[in-house]
């Protein structure tokens, strides 16, 4: 099961984007709470502590304690904005939770023994993580933290699917009830080629170098040709 971590904030009056602007400025993060049936309501959070607090995996896929003043309220994180350049937290989404109504939340994949797999360790491939996390539908008192796919025996070639994914009862993977088509690989095990490409530059120089035999088309046409063949793949 997911862990509960709690978050405290502050009620918000003023809202827009001058606002917003003035409360970063102040070291706290504008949000946004709804859901359960209730009016949407604005919040605010000191950005260290939600910062240190996004610093773990967990706070993605856990069940977050919003406290504002005396009240507690069980919620989950639905969106969360950063600065492009700047280890910044500029905006969260939080959706109210329901005891006995299903949530939706993506579980990350933590993949297990990937440097001693057979594929790996043996053949000499390398592993390609497909997929990080994934989308689940449960319970908020069944919502794991992550999920863990032990890849030792994955051979070369090899993959595994969403369905290889062992989830706990009460969970489901949304994706997989909409048809075998949807069983997406998750992780493989490939050998990696190395494709050494020839600089233009050098190219034309040595074309440049060479002698046209007798009869033989100048090199310009020969080039045009080349160049024309690059296009048409």
């Amino acid at each position: 099961m997911a862990e509960v971590l709690d978050l405290v904030a502050e009620l918000r009056t003023d809202t827009g984007k001058g606002s917003s602007r003035r409360l970063r400025r102040a070291g706290k993060v504008p949000a946004i709470i709804y859901g359960a049936g209730r009016e949407p309501r604005a919040l605010t959070f000191d950005h260290n502590d939600l910062f240190r607090a996004a610093e773990s995996e967990s706070f993605f896929s856990s069940i977050l304690n919003v406290q504002v003043g005396e009240n507690v309220r069980p919620s989950i994180l639905k969106d969360i904005q950063i600065h492009p350049a700047k280890r910044i937290i500029m905006h969260l989404d939080l959706q109210r939770i329901v005891e006995g109504e299903k949530i939706k939340m993506n579980v990350p994949i933590h993949y297990l023994n990937a440097e001693e797999s057979v594929g790996v360790k043996q053949e000499g491939g390398s592993v390609s993580q497909l997929v990080n996390d994934v989308e689940v539908s449960c319970l908020p008192k069944d919502l794991p933290e992550y999920f863990e796919v032990d890849i030792v025996e994955l051979k070369l070639n090899e993959m595994l699917h969403l369905s290889d994914i062992k989830v706990p009862e009460g969970v489901e993977i949304p994706e997989l009830a909409q048809g075998p088509e949807h069983d997406h690989a998750i992780v493989s095990i490939q050998l990696i080629k190395v494709v050494e490409e020839v600089e233009e530059a050098e190219v034309e120089e040595a074309a440049e170098g060479e002698t046209p035999a007798e009869g033989a088309a100048p090199a310009e046409d020969a080039g045009g040709d080349a160049e024309g063949d690059k296009e048409e793949g």
